[in-house]
């Protein structure tokens, strides 16, 4: 506390930026580790996975009853498109500027644009875990430097009472918090495995992979910057990128950064399911 009785403002902490020269694998014990918030906004622990030039990834958590709003120092509205899947826990995500709430559930996702507030609250008993998307990345100054040039917003609404005494005759509402379920998914197989199109911007596509066992991808690149995170199962990454040759083998927790226009494949050469989530930026096509 300060002099005055007053609680001290706890200046601005900028996310660490995790950068790399090449393929490389991000291991749950090696990610880099972050704490960001203050008293007003509520702290939030970041695993921070990747932040280079073309993409952001973390993953974020919350205890059980845990929240996050926002704070004139920590001001969560950013200029970036952004896809949040819930991992383990259920996810209650708000926008506050205009009382949209959505209950996300674990294997869900749920996707927003640019400018758009968020407030997150971990919903029931268990612990919440988030992998995050997010593009352009912090060093595009999309995150807290665009979040300074907005106004502050001084009152946060949690329900659209408009709708009371219409719903659901009132039709179909537009909303800026859009949550994916599995039939939302667009799948493909064009790659000689299952992926699906969770989201997909000018800006961002994030895909989920599911390989069976003994599955092995083509060899393949994309016109961006891509973290690969493995949710369930083993998943062997084989990378080839200016004349260097890599294999990564990610485990649940682990990471595998791959920059724009390395080749590369994913292979389950375990005996059950693999399941990983992966973000691309700026473009998922080579």
């Amino acid at each position: 506390m300060s002099g005055d009785g007053q609680a001290a403002r706890r200046p601005y902490s900028p996310s660490p930026r995790p950068t790399f020269d090449g393929p490389a694998l991000i291991s749950a014990q090696t990610v880099t580790r972050h704490i960001w918030g203050d008293e007003t906004s509520g702290e939030v622990a970041d695993w921070i996975f990747a932040s280079t030039e073309l993409i952001h990834c973390l993953v974020f958590g919350l205890a059980p009853g845990g929240s996050f709003t926002h704070s004139p120092e920590y001001r969560t509205v950013f200029g970036a498109d952004e896809v949040l899947t819930v991992l383990s826990g259920t996810l209650v995500l708000a926008n506050p500027e205009v009382g949209e709430v959505r209950r996300v559930e674990t294997g869900q996702s749920v996707t927003f644009g640019a400018g758009t507030w968020h407030h997150g609250f971990a919903h029931g008993p268990e612990a919440l875990r988030v992998l995050e998307f997010l593009a352009p990345p912090p060093s595009a100054g999309t995150t807290g430097a665009y979040a300074r040039t907005r106004d502050y917003l001084e009152r946060s609404s949690y329900a659209d009472d408009e709708l009371l005494g219409t719903w659901p005759r009132s039709g179909p509402r537009s909303s800026t918090l859009s949550v994916v379920r599995d039939e939302d998914i667009v799948w493909r197989r064009d790659l000689g495995v299952l992926a699906g199109v969770v989201s997909s911007t000018a800006q961002l596509t994030a895909m989920q992979l599911d390989l069976n066992p003994g599955e092995i991808s083509r060899v393949h690149s994309h016109g961006g910057d891509e973290v690969i995170y493995v949710a369930h199962g083993t998943v062997h990454v084989r990378a080839w990128f200016e004349e260097t040759a890599s294999v990564f083998e990610l485990g649940p927790g682990d990471a595998c950064f791959l920059p724009q226009g390395a080749d590369h494949l994913y292979a389950n050469y375990g005996s059950a399911m693999a399941r990983a989530l992966a973000g691309v930026a700026p473009t998922y096509l080579p």
